[in-house]
């Protein structure tokens, strides 16, 4: 069976990858003009965007690539297991780097995209992603106070909302595809 590259499977995942993408350059930027206390936790995003829109490349990204995978996002995971010792609030970017050392290492196991990883560890990050996203959605809804979505912009801090909901959609959608 081919993969074409205009398949309604491939044009979703080519889309995947453009909002992980602008996503993990908007956390860049963001952690390139935040101050000292905000820029490791903006790095942490923008590792989890770019990694997130590599894994999400259709076609894979060789036979190399999900063990160059597996080891950033083992490196991001002891990271963010450093980042805890400034608090609990830095949990998720444990979560996520974890979760997507797992799907690298379920490629290699599996040989591509959506053909392994443990049932009972797909459905407990789905079920974390899954209320993540629904949380973070009421919340950005909430910022805007029930305003037109034209007067809710409210600048950097609803974007940064955003860009986290954009990330953590994307990983509900390849934990469902796995």
């Amino acid at each position: 069976m081919s993969f074409s590259p205009f398949s309604a499977s491939a044009v979703s995942s080519w889309l995947l990858v453009l909002l992980c993408a602008v996503s993990g350059a908007y956390c860049l930027l963001r952690a390139r003009r935040a101050g000292r206390p905000e820029r490791g936790p903006a790095a942490g995003e923008a590792v989890m965007g770019f990694g997130m829109a590599a894994m999400a490349v259709p076609s894979g990204t060789g036979p190399w690539g999900p063990g160059v995978l597996l080891a950033v996002f083992c490196g991001a995971s002891v990271h963010a297991l450093w980042m805890l010792r400034d608090g609990v609030h830095h949990a998720h970017h444990l979560v996520g780097s974890l979760a997507m050392a797992y799907m690298a290492l379920s490629m290699t196991a599996g040989h591509g995209h959506g053909r392994a990883g443990l049932p009972v560890v797909t459905g407990a990050l789905l079920l974390y992603y899954a209320g993540y996203v629904l949380l973070g959605g009421a919340r950005l809804v909430a910022a805007g106070g029930g305003q037109p979505p034209v007067a809710a912009a409210g600048g950097p801090e609803d974007l940064t909302r955003a860009c986290r909901l954009a990330m953590g959609t994307g990983m509900l959608a390849m934990l469902a595809a796995m």
